[in-house]
């Protein structure tokens, strides 16, 4: 019924008076009986009318009072509370899904065009609820399309990389849209599109070698990042050379998955041509499940590539400890062999037995190493600090090469971070292998120097040969120079290296407390 039929029909008949007027003659007659109640007491003795005759006006004025006080409150019940109560049984009749139970107030009611006002309001919301399960009101369709993102979105975050999440996403896909066969595209740059999985089709046909079917399927859709609908297949059949579903009538719903205005991909769905006419209706839906998987394709492939790198990472972590210990020792192994066999040859038995014993130490340097190394991946300086383990190296460095060795130390604190100890640690082993196997230098001498509020200097110098840094080598022959370097920008410092032919070398580094405290170590 129109709203303004309703508010046509009057609340009250003619000639009478509406509530709200009722009300007002009642509180005026009351207000009346008050005055004059109030003017005879003030009055007093002094009034015209008798004890007796006082008496009985004073009686007639309550009874009036009463009578339009009980009058008030019966108008009050009956047309406002009652109704009251009333629209608060017919809210939770309707919140209970209760929709024909309308509220039971007679047409004369000074409030009917409320009551039929309300009683409207249910029978529109009864329309779809009585449409039955064939036909969906809008908020059962929006429930429904609530009910499959919240799907995809549970396959998406239960899958365990990008195979698991196609896999685990098509079947879904193929659930809810009834679908009896999918099929998911990838693009991994413009001119080249994999598939990412299928199900229900004849791979044969979608092979890498048919790219010419490949591209019927997905490239409409691809190339104009819309929703494309092939009432049948005959094309792409064709192409083939025989038909993708025996005994069935296919049609192909092409669905681009968009990522930040790129297509990263398209789905295929082989529905039933009798199925189309939901598909209109379904092409928000479909618009956003195809965004969900390209966000969840592009998260798998950045967490693979973050999951590459730093695998890549860790690799060139170990090739570096390698290099500057376990490699570092058996390099000082085979040094000390070889002044070994020059000894036997002298014939200088007191030499050899010394030079055994010192390849024997070093061997189980070389093992305590490997052992750190497997159990930790990490140098052997915890036990003993990074001063104690440097003086351990130095210790070793002059036995081995007889070359003058000074260490001096100027360290304030010890508060550096095991990481930033084994960096520190392993660039010095780097310098003095270097010094050993290039400079010929007769002396070698080391500083550390650190004080409170201040950088720490480390410095490593020979009086060997030197070198130009510029010069051509072998592949490989600076390989040293650049792990060091990268050792130090690891702590957030930097490595100077200053040589030159006949002058020597000095390598130098230096980094500040802050950044070793805050930066990656």
């Amino acid at each position: 019924m129109p709203r303004s039929a309703i508010h046509s029909s009057p609340f009250v008949e003619p000639g009478r008076l509406t509530l709200r007027g009722r009300l007002l003659v009642r509180l005026s007659g009351l207000l009346l009986v008050l005055v004059l109640l109030c003017l005879l007491a003030l009055t007093g003795p002094v009034a015209p009318i008798s004890g007796t005759g006082r008496t009985l006006v004073t009686g007639l004025l309550f009874v009036a009072g009463c009578g339009l006080a009980f009058s008030i409150l019966s108008l009050v019940q009956n047309h406002l509370l009652d109704l009251l109560g009333q629209i608060r049984t017919w809210a939770r009749n309707l919140r209970e899904g209760r929709y024909s139970d309308p509220i039971p107030t007679p047409v004369e009611h000074s409030c009917a065009g409320l009551a039929e006002d309300l009683n409207q309001l249910g029978s529109r919301l009864r329309t779809p609820a009585e449409a039955g399960p064939g036909v969906a009101g809008p908020r059962e369709a929006e429930s429904a399309s609530l009910q499959v993102l919240y799907e995809v979105v549970s396959s998406i975050n239960t899958a365990h990389g990008l195979d698991d999440l196609l896999n685990r996403f098509l079947f879904t896909l193929k659930r809810i849209t009834t679908a009896p066969a999918a099929v998911i595209w990838l693009t991994y740059h413009p001119n080249r599109v994999e598939l990412g999985t299928s199900s229900g089709i004849d791979e044969s046909l979608i092979v890498r070698e048919r790219a010419d079917v490949r591209r019927c399927l997905y490239e409409r859709a691809m190339t104009e990042g819309k929703i494309w609908v092939d009432k049948n297949l005959d094309k792409c059949e064709k192409i083939a050379g025989r038909p993708f579903f025996q005994g069935q009538d296919i049609a192909l719903v092409s669905v681009p998955m968009r990522y930040r205005g790129n297509i990263v991909g398209v789905i295929n769905l082989f529905l039933e041509r009798a199925g189309l006419g939901r598909i209109e209706s379904m092409k928000p839906l479909l618009s956003s499940i195809g965004h969900h998987l390209s966000i969840a394709v592009e998260r798998s492939r950045s967490d693979e590539g973050t999951r590459k790198h730093l695998i890549g990472e860790e690799r060139t972590r170990i090739a570096h400890e390698l290099h500057d210990s376990l490699a570092q020792s058996l390099a000082s192994i085979r040094y000390q062999v070889r002044v070994l066999d020059e000894t036997l040859h002298q014939g200088d038995e007191s030499t050899t037995w010394q030079q055994l014993e010192r390849i024997e130490n070093s061997l189980d340097e070389a093992n305590t190493e490997l052992r750190e190394l497997i159990s930790n991946f990490r140098a052997p300086v915890s036990g003993r600090g990074l001063i104690g383990a440097i003086e351990q190296i130095v210790s070793q460095f002059r036995n081995e090469t007889e070359i003058k060795t000074y260490l001096q130390k100027e360290w304030a604190a010890d508060t550096l971070s095991n990481e930033t100890e084994i960096q520190i640690l392993r660039i010095i082993q780097e310098a003095l292998w270097n010094i050993r196997k290039h400079s010929q230098a007769k002396t070698v001498r080391i500083m550390l120097r650190h004080r409170f509020g201040e950088n720490y200097h480390i410095l490593i110098e020979d009086d060997g040969i030197g070198f130009r840094e510029t010069t051509q080598g072998a592949p490989g022959e600076h390989v040293g120079l650049t792990i060091m370097r990268e050792r130090a920008s690891r702590i957030g410092g930097a490595l100077r290296v200053e040589s030159e032919p006949g002058e020597g070398t000095r390598v130098v580094l230096e980094f500040s407390e802050s950044k070793t405290q805050g930066g990656k170590a």
